[in-house]
C-alpha cells in the first residue's frame, strides 16, 4: 500500500511540475520560447518583469496548475532562446503571439494575461492592439506605466504595493479604464514578482486567482 501511495504521489508531482517547451513566432518575426503546461479550458499566460523570466513564477504558477488552469509563461524576446524581431522592444508583440498561441489549443475557451512589471506595460498594449475577444481577463501587477488605459479590453485588475512609488499612475490609469475593473493595493513597498517572496505572497496568489475564477 505504501508503495502504491508513493508511485501515486511522484505521479501527481510531475504532472504538477512537468512543462512542455514550445515556440511561436511574433507578428514582426520574433522567435518566443515558452513553458507551456496544459490543464483546464482556461488558460493564463504570465509576463515576466525585468530582471525575471519564464522560469521564475515558482510557487505561484504551481498554484495556478494545482487550480486547474492551463499555463503558458513566457520569455520576452533577448531572453533566454527568444530571439529579437523586426520592431524595437515590441514586448506587447510576443504576448499577442502567446494569446493567439493559446486560440489554436484545443479545449482553451478563455484567455487571461498576467503582466509583472515590464511584462505588465507590455501587457497593456497587448490589450490595446489585441482583436475584440482574444484577452478576456487583463492582470497587471506593478506597471510604471500603462499605455491608453481608456482602451484596455475585457476584465481588468490593476495591482501594487502601497508603497511603490507607481502608484499614482495606476490610480490613475484605473480611473480612465472602461469597467469591469478592479484595484487592489497590498500592504508594503515591494514590486511586481518580489511580492512573491514576502510574507504577502499569499495574500497576492489569493487575488489573482479569486479574480481569475470570477
Amino acid at each position: 500500500m505504501l508503495r502504491i501511495l508513493i508511485v501515486l504521489y511522484l505521479s501527481f508531482m510531475a504532472q504538477l511540475t512537468w512543462a512542455t517547451e514550445v515556440s511561436f513566432i511574433t507578428n514582426d518575426n520574433a522567435t518566443i520560447y515558452a513553458n507551456y503546461q496544459q490543464r483546464g479550458s482556461h488558460a493564463v499566460l504570465l509576463a515576466h518583469g525585468a530582471i525575471f523570466n519564464k522560469e521564475s513564477w515558482g510557487a505561484f504558477e504551481q498554484k495556478l496548475l494545482a487550480e486547474n488552469f492551463t499555463v503558458l509563461a513566457i520569455d520576452f524576446r533577448g531572453y533566454n532562446k527568444s530571439t529579437q524581431g523586426d520592431k524595437v522592444q515590441a514586448l506587447y508583440e510576443d504576448i499577442l503571439a502567446g494569446v493567439r498561441y493559446l486560440r489554436k489549443q484545443s479545449g482553451v475557451s478563455k484567455v487571461t494575461v498576467l503582466g509583472a512589471s515590464m511584462g505588465a506595460i507590455a501587457a497593456a498594449k497587448a490589450s490595446v492592439y489585441s482583436a475584440d475577444n482574444e484577452i478576456d481577463q487583463l492582470i497587471l501587477l506593478s506597471p510604471s506605466r500603462i499605455y491608453k488605459p481608456e482602451s484596455l479590453k475585457g476584465e481588468l485588475l490593476f495591482i501594487a504595493s502601497k508603497e511603490e512609488r507607481l502608484t499614482k499612475v495606476l490610480k490613475s490609469a484605473f480611473i480612465k479604464a472602461a469597467e469591469p475593473k478592479a484595484l487592489e493595493l497590498i500592504d508594503g513597498k515591494a514590486h511586481a514578482q518580489h511580492i512573491f517572496k514576502t510574507s504577502k505572497a499569499e495574500q497576492l496568489t489569493s487575488i489573482i486567482i479569486s479574480f481569475i475564477n470570477k
